[in-house]
């Protein structure tokens, strides 16, 4: 059993084959899917997914970092009404910061990750935290909520050895390792072998994003998630089975095991 704790298989990528790439999903052996919203206009796609294959797909609710604009507020507010009783959202993201194109909406998106941190506290949610050339931002972000009883996912984590070990301070987060491993010149190996255990390990895909070798290039989907096991399983010389038991379990812990 497999989990998959980022995907957006909810975007117009998958608007044609949708059906085909749950059933291969199943097939791989993943049994269940945690979808991240992107921004207010996503929530209905969003939604409607997971609607459809309830119990097997779960959404966030988050506005991303790079669709933080000068207007961040207002859009919070709306997504926020979302976040009422009864509502199906397991964790608020994804959210955080992503300096890599430029810092315009630096403030503006410490700001919205900020705001929504305090969602994710209220809430009594996990936060699933996007951080791209930002690290040191983001630390200064999280340290003033270590006594607060945060949970989460550190996704997509491509940080140095410095980063992780900060990171790994707090201790009820995960770091989500995805496609990205797999890759020729990543260091991330490395930096997971000697800073992070693997009982404080995910695994994700970010479809249609950060396909696996040997599929980069390509559309990624949530059955290559396979791909990312066998080289965590790699990382840490354990067996496959147990990779995916641990990891597994990891995400039920984040997610309340729903």
């Amino acid at each position: 059993m497999l989990v998959d704790t980022h995907s957006h298989l909810f975007v117009e990528e998958f608007e044609a084959d949708l059906s085909e790439v749950i059933q291969r999903a199943k097939s791989a052996g993943v049994s269940k899917i945690f979808m991240p919203n992107i921004d207010l206009a996503s929530l209905s796609s969003l939604l409607n997914v997971c609607r459809y294959y309830k119990g097997y797909c779960f959404p966030m609710l988050g506005l991303h970092p790079t669709s933080v604009s000068l207007n961040y507020q207002e859009e919070l507010s709306e997504i926020k009404t979302y976040l009422k009783e009864g509502h199906p959202f397991v964790a608020i993201g994804e959210v955080g910061l992503d300096f890599y194109w430029d810092k315009t909406y630096a403030r503006e998106q410490m700001g919205a990750f900020d705001e929504q941190i305090q969602w994710a506290i209220s809430s009594q949610l996990p936060l699933v935290i996007h951080c791209r050339e930002a690290f040191s931002e983001l630390y200064a972000c999280l340290e003033p909520y270590k006594s607060e009883n945060l949970s989460g996912i550190f996704h997509c984590f491509t940080g140095s050895p410095k980063d992780a070990i900060q990171l790994m301070e707090f201790g009820q987060f995960m770091f989500g390792v995805n496609g990205a491993v797999t890759y020729k010149k990543s260091v991330l190996p490395e930096t997971l072998k000697v800073t992070v255990p693997i009982s404080r390990i995910v695994l994700e895909t970010d479809s249609p994003y950060l396909s696996p070798m040997p599929y980069r290039g390509r559309r990624n989907e949530t059955s290559y998630i396979v791909e990312v096991e066998k080289k965590v399983a790699e990382i840490y010389n354990m067996p496959i089975e147990e990779v995916e038991r641990i990891t597994t379990e990891n995400a039920l812990k984040i997610f309340a095991e729903r």
